[in-house]
């Protein structure tokens, strides 16, 4: 197997599924003869043909309602929305239109929409590139939110996603793109949606997270070995719906846990999550509910970045705390 990076991964599936199903389309802004803004479909015109992989005005509105309307037609519309800080301008397409449509018609037709934005800090970019924004669509029932943390994940859920029959929103943490590599195999293979990775078992502790922080975790994970703390990390990678079953099932075994995001504390998925261990398994805990999370403040530009995001030193302060609780 060959060492790629999240971004080599993603191109990869995308090369497999037009070439496996003429039905899939690529479209956004930049994304055909650019190969789009960090490089994700570099070559797949040239090697598809401008009729499956084309660019679209700048206008997020369109790009979505385009996709609604392919997707009906009996066509797979991939969509880039180029950042998805820029999804407030397709919002209504996403959740006032895909994610209903199943309901609405009855269940007589399939919406297999899968929509692919880059998201996350780390890279300080403009303002309104980085924000995390997959709360606002995990809390709209009907479509499913995938993040997946490495390149293997990545390619494989990717490929599911494609596949899938309902609508995905696909983000991928721009500071993962190229940040490592890991082997990926060439061939076709899928990752489940629905259902999260426990990325490394442990005993003593813990830590729910996705994206981004899944690397942090590890982080502290491996220095706190050395102290015979063992943390189990869960990565969420379908963030909706939630794996509730895996979630519980780790914190049943350690009694501790921390849930990570890198959103603001009121935004992300980390509430939800703590929600359902509250419900389902509080009298399994031995300690309170640990969260790590941005301060409750709009994202700040590029220069503070550093500063206002979360890191392995923030997750291992809290995981200690509840350690030790």
């Amino acid at each position: 197997m060959a060492q790629k990076t999240m971004i080599q991964a993603i191109t990869d599936a995308l090369d497999l599924e037009l070439g496996k199903d003429e039905n899939v389309l690529i479209f956004g802004e930049d994304v055909g003869n650019n190969g789009g803004v960090f490089r994700a479909t570099e070559g797949l015109q040239e090697k598809h043909g401008k009729e499956r992989v084309f660019d679209t005005p700048l206008a997020e509105s369109g790009i979505g309602g385009l996709a609604f309307g392919l997707a009906l037609e009996g066509f797979r519309p991939v969509p880039e929305i180029q950042f998805f800080g820029f999804v407030f301008e397709v919002f209504d397409e996403i959740v006032g239109q895909m994610a209903r449509t199943r309901y609405r018609m009855g269940g007589t037709r399939n919406l297999p929409i899968t929509i692919r934005a880059p998201f996350g800090g780390g890279v300080h970019t403009p303002e309104m590139h980085a924000d995390n924004l997959e709360g606002l669509i995990a809390q709209s029932p009907g479509i499913r939110v995938v993040i997946p943390s490495n390149p293997y994940d990545a390619k494989g859920l990717l490929i599911s996603a494609i596949r899938d029959n309902d609508p995905v929103v696909f983000l991928e943490h721009m500071k993962l793109y190229r940040s490592f590599r890991e082997e990926v195999p060439e061939g076709e293979y899928t990752v489940p949606l629905d259902k999260a990775a426990i990325t490394r078992e442990g005993s003593d502790i813990t830590v729910i997270t996705y994206g981004a922080m899944v690397r942090e975790a590890i982080k502290v994970a491996d220095k706190l070995e050395k102290e015979n703390i063992s943390v189990e990390i869960v990565d969420l990678r379908t963030v909706a719906p939630l794996d509730v079953e895996t979630i519980i099932d780790s914190v049943e075994k350690t009694g501790r846990v921390v849930v990570v995001q890198e959103a603001q504390k009121q935004a992300g998925v980390g509430a939800q999550v703590a929600s359902e261990i509250s419900e389902r398994a509080i009298l399994s805990l031995e300690a309170p509910i640990g969260r790590v999370s941005a301060p409750d403040t709009v994202y700040p530009f590029g220069q503070a970045e550093n500063s206002w995001l979360p890191n392995a030193n923030d997750i291992e302060e809290k995981v200690r705390e509840i350690y030790e609780f």
